[in-house]
C-alpha cells in the first residue's frame, strides 16, 4: 500500500517499521522455489515474527526520498490477524507522510496562478476527450512536447548558468537530487 501525491513521483510513501531496539529492518527474502531468484519485500506486514522474519514492534511513515516519520505507532500483531492487514489502521503513519508532503510542496517553486489554471483546464479537457477522441489527445500531446522541447532547454541553460546547487534545485522541483539532476540533464541535451 503506497501513498502517492500527483506531481511528486519521487516521494512515494508507505508504512515503515521498527524493531524493538529502534532499528529499521532490512528486506525480508522469500525463496519461491529452486531458482536463483529470491523475492524480497519491505512491506510492513512481512515483519510479523514468522519463522526467520524479524518482529516489528512499531510503525511510522516513510518516504522513498529517505524521510522517516518522527512519530511511532505501536503494532498489535493480534489485531492485525483479527482485522486483516488491509483493514489494520495505518492512518497515523499516513498522516505523518502527508505532513511531510505538505512541507515538500511548500518549499517548491510555485507556479503562477494562471499557469496552474491553464494546466488544470488542459488536463480536465484532455480527460474529457481521451475516450472519444484519442487522435485529438495524441495531437495535443505532440504540441505539448514541442512546447517542452522549445522551453525546457532554455530553462535548463539558465539554471546551469546560474549554477543553482543541486540540493536547492531538488527542493525547488519537489524531487530528489538524483531526479533533479536527471531532469536538468534531460533538458540540457534535449535538442542536441
Amino acid at each position: 500500500m503506497d501513498w502517492q501525491r500527483e506531481g511528486f513521483e519521487t516521494h512515494t510513501g508507505e508504512v515503515g517499521v521498527l524493531l524493538a531496539d529502534g532499528s529499521e529492518p532490512g528486506p525480508v527474502y522469500f525463496d519461491l522455489g529452486s531458482s536463483s531468484h529470491f523475492h524480497k519485500s519491505t512491506d510492513w506486514w512481512v515483519y510479523d515474527g514468522s519463522p526467520r522474519r524479524p518482529t516489528a514492534t512499531s510503525m511510522r511513515g516513510k518516504c522513498a526520498c529517505g524521510w522517516r516519520g518522527e512519530h511511532t505507532f505501536p503494532l498489535d500483531w493480534e489485531q492485525v490477524l483479527r482485522a486483516g492487514r488491509d483493514a489494520y489502521d495505518v492512518s497515523g503513519p499516513e498522516r505523518d507522510w502527508e505532513a511531510h508532503m505538505d512541507d515538500v510542496a511548500a518549499r517548491t517553486v510555485p507556479l503562477p496562478g494562471d499557469v496552474t489554471g491553464l494546466l488544470r483546464t488542459l488536463r480536465e479537457r484532455l480527460d474529457e476527450l481521451v475516450d472519444d477522441e484519442p487522435l485529438v489527445v495524441l495531437q495535443a500531446a505532440g504540441k505539448l512536447e514541442a512546447i517542452v522541447a522549445d522551453y525546457g532547454p532554455i530553462a535548463a541553460r539558465y539554471i546551469a548558468g546560474d549554477a543553482i546547487p543541486l540540493p536547492r534545485l531538488a527542493e525547488a522541483l519537489g524531487t530528489t537530487e538524483k531526479a533533479a539532476a536527471s531532469r536538468l540533464s534531460h533538458y540540457q541535451y534535449l535538442n542536441r
